[in-house]
């Protein structure tokens, strides 16, 4: 490249890598571009109106219906969500918004994070068993995270991290990234577990494993399945299987079958007993009946005890925690099951299990820790930031969604991204995570931390200068980007 090419391109310097872009085209993340000899921030300026009606509450600059007007500037947030950043992080964060609320002045310190240590938690709804806790999870062949516990009818996976960012090789860094981003931007991503299931996973959308969506979650173990209708088949059959890969029940055994004085039938099951009626490990965790292996549910059975009960003409409904899986037995002479068509009596009990089951879905949690030089920013001494938030003096808040903050040292945060305006997040190439990240607190307190009193703007201050990027790059509209072409060489 010669010195006049050079020339021709100015350097960003919104994060590390300081791309050298070419007049109309974007730097590596897509979201800085020259715009006749100037950086432009591309995503417009987010403002949430606590004044519209719920499902209606975020609206860019320039979107339909907005009137400009800042009238009722206590019902008015100012966002991180294409804002900037503070990189590099000795000045001040790219918006330090001034707004009364309740006769007390409120500073709201406005900035995109740059988040190299960050991942996410995603819990995914599903009776079906996805992989061993521990086991790698994988997107496009490169390790992304890991399988973590099985909670109540979901199973989690721990992804990102800086160890998969920057700890292995580059394209390991890279994929993982972008799984964090297309996660935590709300698009679905094909995720493979080692030694399990591949599952694409989706903010707010049914989890899809290997292939089959997944409808609903469980109800509960087999043993709440009993607790909870062992009266409705009182009367109806004689005895009652509930499989599930955690605990599987037996009515006739249990203290809800006890209490109502069901009978007992002579039942073997080949599981481990834990508590009467309540037997773990019956079979392998898989994909059939109840999140175990097995396709035919009589293969938990043993041989039926007649001195306690069992009996030719006995009845017997085995059925899975989510009412998917169920069928009907009558023990012949030879006290051998042999399957009948479920009677209309039973269909109801059935149903209503399905019922009880709630929607299957995924949760992505996003988490991070807002340390480091972000915090110079905000104010002159970080370590009072810190302080405050820990202090719970200053609110934190990710694209206008107030965000859990774990006790302890730092500023670790949590939060779900399903309730970010949409395409909050972004990355820079290094490869990290950029996240919307705002810090409230009152201006009287701010100042105390040693903050950027001179930085302090009004929204309508804001909206007029715009940022360090210039006025214009708050104001292009939705999809501007789209428009320009992304400039690689020197990135």
């Amino acid at each position: 490249m010669t010195a006049m090419q050079r020339e021709e391109k100015i350097r960003c310097d919104a994060c590390p890598v300081m791309c050298f872009i070419a007049e109309g085209k974007s730097g590596a993340c897509d979201r800085y571009a020259n715009d006749s000899g100037k950086i432009v921030r591309l995503d417009p300026l987010t403002i949430l109106d606590r004044r519209l009606a719920a499902g209606d509450q975020v609206k860019p600059f320039l979107g339909a219906g907005w009137d400009g007007g800042f009238d009722q500037s206590d019902k008015m947030f100012v966002t991180a969500v294409g804002a900037g950043t503070t990189y590099p992080d000795y000045k001040p964060a790219p918006f330090i918004i001034s707004r009364e609320i309740d006769g007390i002045d409120f500073v709201t310190v406005v900035t995109e994070a740059i988040f190299s240590y960050c991942g996410v938690k995603v819990k995914i709804d599903t009776d079906r068993h996805l992989g061993k806790e521990g086991a790698t999870v994988r997107c496009n062949g490169e390790t992304v995270g890991l399988m973590i516990t099985s909670e109540y009818g979901s199973q989690m996976l721990s992804l990102g991290g800086v160890d998969h960012l920057t700890g292995g090789s580059k394209q390991e860094g890279r994929t993982t990234c972008d799984t964090l981003k297309r996660l935590c931007n709300k698009e679905a991503v094909e995720l493979s577990i080692d030694g399990g299931a591949t599952i694409t996973v989706q903010a707010g959308k049914a989890p899809i494993v290997n292939g089959v969506v997944e409808k609903r979650m469980r109800v509960g173990c087999g043993s709440a399945t009993i607790g909870m209708f062992a009266s409705q088949w009182k009367g109806l059959v004689n005895e009652v299987v509930v499989v599930d890969d955690h605990i599987t029940g037996v009515v006739s055994e249990h203290q809800a079958g006890k209490v109502i004085d069901w009978p007992e039938t002579g039942i073997k099951i080949k599981g481990r007993r834990s508590t009467p009626g309540r037997y773990f490990q019956v079979a392998e965790p898989g994909l059939g009946w109840g999140g175990t292996d097995i396709q035919d549910p009589l293969t938990i059975l043993g041989e039926w005890n007649p001195k306690k009960g069992a009996r030719p003409g006995l009845t017997l409904l085995m059925v899975s925690t989510t009412g998917d899986q169920f069928a009907y037995f009558e023990l012949n002479e030879e006290l051998q099951p042999q399957a009948k068509p479920l009677p209309p009596t039973l269909r109801p009990t059935v149903d209503l299990i399905t019922e009880n089951c709630e929607p299957a879905l995924c949760t992505i949690l996003f988490m991070g820790g807002a340390g480091g030089s972000l915090r110079a920013g905000a104010t002159k001494n970080p370590v009072k930031l810190t302080r405050s938030v820990q202090a719970q003096h200053t609110a934190v808040s990710c694209g206008g969604v107030p965000a859990y903050v774990w006790p302890g040292g730092g500023i670790t945060i949590m939060l779900n991204v399903l309730n970010l305006p949409d395409n909050a997040f972004g990355y820079v190439p290094t490869p990290a995570l950029v996240a919307p990240l705002e810090f409230t607190v009152s201006r009287a307190d701010y100042l105390e931390l040693g903050g950027h009193e001179s930085a302090i703007r009004s929204i309508a201050e804001a909206v007029e200068t715009g940022s360090e990027y210039g006025a214009n790059s708050q104001f292009i509209a939705p999809g501007a980007n789209s428009l320009l072409a992304r400039d690689d060489d020197d990135c």
